[in-house]
């Protein structure tokens, strides 16, 4: 492996080798938000309450364990690079356990079943964590360049909107083509596979990146945690993002809700998909380029705009016009693109900045909380929108077939819609305040 101090520009094989790490963390990012929730509801039985607990709680583990995750590898010394060998590790044990996570027997109670999914799925959020802390860390360290930062943001991006096109249409395809638990089970397994594609290319094609040799952080993880605490503009980019992503979290959990209730319309759930990423596909390289040209900041904060008036158009989805609510998710999708290359490529600047200062490698803790974050986010976004559900008066039932009462559509396209749209505006509060530049790196 090459090293070097100060690392500049990537080849594009490194910034394509890196980038398909996107294709786990994109598939398990995506799937158990879109799909997690109505198998509890609509296929377990489980009462919409119990079912947001269920969603969120391994997720909250996260929150503890990636900090600590991160500081493991900030302190590793493994010649293949600091942060390379978790990839393998972390990933192949992630792909395992999304595979068990559909593939429960039927244990003869809502109760037993429900505790399947619960620790199958605290199994999955730990394996994520050392896949997903380190992962993220590696930006900050195999380039020392401000636009760098952004161009290989912008393959990572485009790469994780193609899989989440590819997971979130082809997730449900899978189940509804077999039917009943036993297509959840099927497109478990396919999913596994998608991640394990991910994680095998990553880690190969990460094999000749450069890597910054600075020492991890003296101390203790509190100490170092103290520290992270301490950077301003690391903490208002931090909650700018986990309101975005408990914004995200919630429309994601609602695509299928929105499909089959309110629009009911079959393929309605992959159209969706298709207009919220395909954006995505072809923006994410002109974000790069306006990020560059008018800085990341002020990209971030357009784009969040965009997402905010497309989620809060898509509320007439109770128009029951389609084509309306689907004009309305593409809105979306141009927004989500800058969303995400922007807050990815801002992060290991502060990061670096961090190091700059003190001459320390603290970038797994930076990424461990910042993961923690977006995880937490991610986790009580659907949390937050199966409460609306129940507060809607959602009925659950273990064959999908439960007609709604008004209020419960009411429900979904409010949670899926105006609630997302009034998180991200008031995300707004906190970015507008950051100020770190190239200068300061």
């Amino acid at each position: 492996m090459a090293r070097t101090t100060e690392p500049g520009a990537l080849t594009p094989g490194i910034r394509f080798g890196y980038a398909t790490g996107s294709v786990a963390t994109g598939a398990f990012g995506t799937v158990p938000g879109l799909m997690l929730l109505p198998f509890l509801t609509d296929s377990l039985g489980v009462a919409a309450v119990w079912a947001g607990l269920i969603v969120f709680l391994p997720k909250a583990w996260d929150v503890v364990l990636n900090p600590i995750a991160g500081r493991i590898s900030d302190r590793s010394t493994d010649p293949r690079g600091r942060r390379r060998p978790f990839l393998l590790r972390g990933g192949l044990a992630l792909a395992l356990c999304f595979a068990l996570l559909f593939a429960g027997p039927d244990l003869g109670s809502t109760l037993a079943d429900s505790l399947w999914v619960l620790v199958a799925f605290l199994a999955c959020a730990t394996a994520y964590a050392f896949f997903q802390v380190p992962y993220v860390s590696m930006p900050a360290e195999i380039t020392s360049s401000y636009d760098e930062r952004t161009r290989l943001m912008a393959w990572r991006v485009a790469i994780l909107a193609f899989t989440i096109l590819l997971a979130g249409a082809s997730a449900p395809a899978i189940r509804d083509a077999v039917g009943g638990r036993d297509g959840y089970r099927v497109m478990g397994v396919a999913m596994a596979v998608i991640i394990t594609i991910g994680v095998l290319s990553s880690y190969f094609g990460t094999r000749n990146a450069p890597f910054a040799t600075l020492d991890a952080g003296a101390g203790t993880l509190r100490d170092q945690l103290r520290v992270v605490a301490g950077a301003r503009d690391f903490r208002l980019l931090l909650t700018t993002f986990v309101l975005q992503a408990l914004a995200t979290g919630s429309m994601l959990a609602g695509v299928d809700y929105l499909a089959g209730d309110v629009l009911d319309r079959d393929g309605a759930a992959t159209i969706l998909f298709v207009c919220f990423v395909g954006p995505a596909l072809v923006l994410t390289p002109l974000w790069a380029r306006f990020g560059t040209r008018f800085g990341k900041r002020t990209g971030y904060l357009v784009s969040s705009a965009i997402l905010a008036s497309g989620a809060a158009l898509s509320c007439l989805a109770l128009l029951e016009v389609p084509v309306v609510v689907f004009a309305a998710v593409a809105l979306v999708g141009v927004g989500y693109a800058g969303a995400q290359v922007f807050p990815m490529a801002m992060l290991p600047d502060a990061a670096a900045a961090d190091a700059k200062r003190t001459g320390e490698n603290r970038t797994g803790v930076f990424t461990g909380v910042w993961t923690a974050g977006e995880t937490l986010g991610l986790a009580a976004g659907p949390a937050l929108f199966a409460l609306v559900l129940a507060l809607g008066d959602y009925r659950s039932s273990t064959d999908g077939d439960a007609v709604q009462p008004d209020s419960a559509l009411t429900a979904i396209t409010l949670g899926f819609s105006v609630l997302p749209a009034l998180l991200v505006v008031l995300s707004l509060f906190w970015l507008s305040r950051y100020r770190l530049t190239e200068a300061d790196l």
